[in-house]
Order: structure tokens, then C-alpha cells, then sequence
């Protein structure tokens, strides 16, 4: 049976690894919370999805009297690409977005969201949110203008220095706006889940195939997978209802009419300084956790080690050496006081045996005889408990920095974001914690216990065999280098 020390002892480390390995496959993706808007700023209608009824199904209105005739509206697809330096836009003449370009991009646009239509704006008119065909005239290679005579409205595109896009409508008469950004539902092997964000003070994450319904002021939202943003960045706090359903689309309403809409869309791999030169808080797409305090400082240590040795993997090794140089002073104790456990651990097996049938006695014994060696029987927790923060700082950076992608490390890994094809380091990094096991002490412990605790290695290496080469490198060295530092201190001890 355990006693109570050694239940707390046992716990204690179970649930260290259930939080520190089990993170991104055991919790959801975060749901938006809702925002309530004051009651002038959201008026929309009751179903998002809702398509216009027959009334009108060519789209066509009466025009006001007295205006001058225009050319009619086309009624087939046509697509218009705007250039700029390296940038490029590619949208259709009923304003679905049908490609972007830009040189910082790994993959292409498409395969962010596996969607032939990614993005669509459509006009809310008396007959409901409708696909608008528009007249486009390309004046130059960066710049798009277009008219729909029969619901007034007048399109404009440009491509900015920065490679933001801006797109514009306005018209003589206030219409509403609905946006449908569409994707497929896809989640890769390194665990990244294709999924939307919108930044309302935060950045909100819903997978794509949920189904969800929030309404809320919004400053920019867009489908978000695999290190890369496709994202519309509207003005500053715009009122906005959105719902995304089962079939992988999110319907944006833009509730209050207006004359004019403008907003900028971005296409990006999500390097943090880009994103932060970008501006509108799209750096916020990179998800660094409730330990962005310390992810930062620690991505900003790895770009500085990269100026002067080109090799992330290289990068990742240094850096962790210098938090376990960091966190060392905080550990030093509890690598003694584990050095005391490992002297007093004949006279608990004495007094386990003595009282077996005591468990009281047995447990009082225990305690003075812990206190007699200024002994902690929980100091073998400590080492794993301080460096939890930094573990989640850095498991925060590899798995969300694009700064990994397509980084090579040695050998065998080609791409440190992605798992290692031939599950070298994860074996290694199990023979490392089998070493720190087996220089921890622990107060008496049965026979059960002793083989729960001998397969925590092996039971860690399984779930982090499938996560990227970057963060098992990460605990390969940490590993290593604790069990350097334990080492070191045991033998001063002595």
C-alpha cells in the first residue's frame, strides 16, 4: 500500500508529465468568449448562413430614378491580378479572393486552407447577402477598380508597400457586409490544427469544422494553420457577428451599414518581427501561451545565437544550456537535499520493515528521521516543478515559431518542426530520464510503484515521438544537462 508520502510524491510527478506532455493533445482549441456590444452596434440577422431567396435571383435591382444607365453587370467569373515588387493578388470579379502571393512564404496560399474560395465579400441588400458580379478595369499592374450598376457599388484594390492588400467599397446607399472564409478541416502530424483566429483584445482560435456563434467587436480574423495567416484587418474595434459551422466556414456579418468598407488583407508566413512590422497586432497569431513573458526573451535568444551560427538545432542546444545555467542556483538545494535522500535510504528501508504493521509509527519515524537528515522527501519534485515555466516557454516557441520550418539540424533531421523520421531523439531523450531516474531518490517505494515510475520514460518518449525534432531536442539536452548538474553537486557532497 502507499503511504501518504509517497501517494503525494507519486501524484505529484503523474501530473507533471500529464500537464507537460499532454498539453496540445488533450486540450481544446480556445473558444472565443462572447463579447457583448452595446445594442446600437449589433443588429444582424438571425442566420448567418442564410442564402438570398429566389425574389431576386439574378441579383439585378430597379435603379433610382434619374440615374444615368450603366453596363450591366457580367454574370461570369473573371479574375484580376494585381503585382507589386514580389507581392501578388488574385481576385475574382464577384470578390472571391482567389490567390496571394508573398516572397516570405514557405507554402502556398491555397494549401493554407485547401479551399478553392478562401475568402469571399459579399453585399447584404434587401434580398440578403448576395455574390455581387462586378465590372473590373485594371488600371495598371497595381490597381483594380470595378462598378455593379445595379446596386451601386464601387470596388478598388492595391497592393501597399508592406504587401498588405487594400480592397474598398463604397456606394451612394448604406449596405451591410458579409465575409465567408471557407477551409477544410485538416490537423498535421506534428500536432498543428488548421483552424480560424480572431483578434477582438486577444487572439481566439476555433478549429475549423466547430461549430460556434459569438458576437463582438473585432480588429482582424482569418484562417490561421501550419506557421502560416491569411487574415482581413478591419478598422479599429469593428462591431462584427461570426459564426463558424461543420462544414468548415466562418460567416462574418458586418452589422452596421455604411458607405464605405475598407479593410487589408494579409498573406504571411508568421516570422514574429514581420508580424510586429505589419502592425494591427497580427504578432498576436503566434501563440506563446501564459508563459509569453518568458517565450520571448527566449525566441529573441535563439535568433541572436542563429546571427553567428546558422543552425536553429545548434541554437536550441545553447539556449537550453543557459536556462539550466539560469534555473541552476534554484536547484542547487534540491540536489542536495536528494543526495541526503539517497544516505538515509538503508534506515527507511530498516524502519519500513521494523513497522510494517505500524503504518502511524512507521510514518512518524519516517518524518523525524527526514527532519534528523534535513532531508526533503519531495526534492526529487523540485528540479521538474522549476523548470515547468520554462518548458511551456519553450514548447510554446518551437511548436508555434515558423522560424523552424524547413530547419535542418544534423544528419537524419532535415526539419526541426517536424517529428524525427527515425524516432532517434526521442530514445535518446528516454535513456536520459531513465539516468535522472535513477539518481533521484525516493523515499520507499513498492514493487508496483518502482514500475509505474520505470516506464514514465518510455510512456513520455511514445507521446513525444509524433511532436516536432526542435522541442525533443530541447528535452534531450535539458535532460542531459540536469543530470550533469546532479552529478557535479553529488559529488561535492560527498
Amino acid at each position: 500500500m502507499f503511504n501518504t508520502d509517497q501517494k503525494r510524491a507519486f501524484i505529484a510527478v503523474l501530473l507533471s508529465g500529464l500537464v507537460l506532455f499532454g498539453w496540445q493533445y488533450y486540450f481544446a482549441p480556445k473558444t472565443p468568449v462572447a463579447t457583448t456590444a452595446p445594442a446600437n452596434e449589433i443588429a444582424t440577422t438571425k442566420d448567418l448562413t442564410a442564402q438570398p431567396t429566389a425574389a431576386n435571383p439574378t441579383g439585378a435591382a430597379t435603379m433610382a430614378a434619374g440615374t444615368p444607365a450603366a453596363e450591366a453587370a457580367p454574370t461570369t467569373l473573371q479574375a484580376f491580378t494585381l503585382k507589386k515588387d514580389q507581392f501578388e493578388f488574385t481576385i475574382h470579379n464577384d470578390l472571391s479572393v482567389v490567390d496571394m502571393k508573398n516572397p516570405n512564404s514557405v507554402f502556398d496560399f491555397k494549401s493554407l486552407s485547401d479551399s478553392q474560395q478562401p475568402l469571399k465579400i459579399q453585399v447584404v441588400t434587401d434580398y440578403g447577402a448576395l455574390d455581387l458580379f462586378f465590372n473590373m478595369v485594371q488600371e495598371g499592374p497595381n490597381k483594380i477598380v470595378g462598378t455593379n450598376a445595379n446596386y451601386g457599388v464601387n470596388f478598388e484594390a492595391f497592393i501597399k508597400d508592406n504587401g498588405r492588400v487594400h480592397v474598398a467599397l463604397s456606394s451612394a446607399k448604406a449596405y451591410k457586409y458579409r465575409l465567408i472564409f471557407t477551409a477544410t478541416k485538416k490537423k498535421l502530424d506534428n500536432g498543428q490544427v488548421r483552424h480560424f483566429t480572431i483578434f477582438t483584445k486577444d487572439a481566439k482560435t476555433i478549429a475549423v469544422g466547430d461549430d460556434k456563434e459569438v458576437d463582438g467587436n473585432v480588429n482582424w480574423l482569418g484562417t490561421d494553420f501550419n506557421f502560416h495567416l491569411f487574415a482581413m484587418v478591419l478598422p479599429k474595434d469593428t462591431p462584427a457577428r461570426y459564426k463558424t459551422t461543420e462544414a468548415g466556414q466562418m460567416f462574418v456579418e458586418i452589422p452596421n451599414a455604411t458607405n464605405t468598407f475598407g479593410a487589408d488583407l494579409v498573406f504571411t508566413k508568421k516570422n514574429y518581427d514581420e508580424l510586429i512590422s505589419l502592425g494591427d497586432n497580427l504578432h498576436l497569431s503566434v501563440d506563446f501561451g501564459w508563459f509569453a513573458i518568458l517565450a520571448v526573451p527566449t525566441l529573441r535568444a535563439l535568433q541572436f545565437v542563429y546571427r553567428f551560427i546558422p543552425n536553429y538545432g545548434i541554437a536550441i542546444i545553447l539556449v537550453t544550456i543557459l536556462i539550466r545555467l539560469i534555473t541552476f542556483p534554484l536547484q542547487y538545494k534540491s540536489f542536495k537535499s536528494m543526495k541526503k535522500m539517497q544516505g538515509i535510504q538503508p534506515e527507511l528501508a530498516k524502519i519500513k520493515e521494523k513497522y510494517k504493521d505500524e503504518p502511524q509509527k512507521m510514518q512518524k519515524e519516517t518524518m523525524d528521521l527526514f527532519k534528523k537528515a534535513g532531508a526533503n522527501p519531495l526534492s526529487g519534485c523540485l528540479p521538474l516543478l522549476l523548470q515547468m515555466p520554462f518548458f511551456f516557454a519553450i514548447y510554446r516557441v518551437l511548436y508555434s515559431s515558423v522560424e523552424l520550418v524547413g530547419a535542418p539540424f544534423f544528419g537524419w533531421i532535415h526539419d526541426l518542426s517536424i517529428h524525427d523520421p527515425f524516432y532517434i531523439l526521442p530514445v535518446l531523450m528516454a535513456g536520459a530520464m531513465f539516468a535522472q531516474q535513477k539518481l533521484t531518490p525516493t523515499t520507499t517505494m513498492d514493487p508496483t510503484q518502482a514500475k509505474i515510475m520505470m516506464f514514465m520514460p518510455v510512456i513520455f518518449a511514445f507521446i513525444m515521438k509524433s511532436l516536432p525534432a526542435g522541442l525533443v531536442l530541447y528535452i534531450l539536452v535539458s535532460t542531459v544537462v540536469g543530470v550533469l548538474q546532479q552529478m557535479i553537486v553529488y559529488k561535492m557532497a560527498d
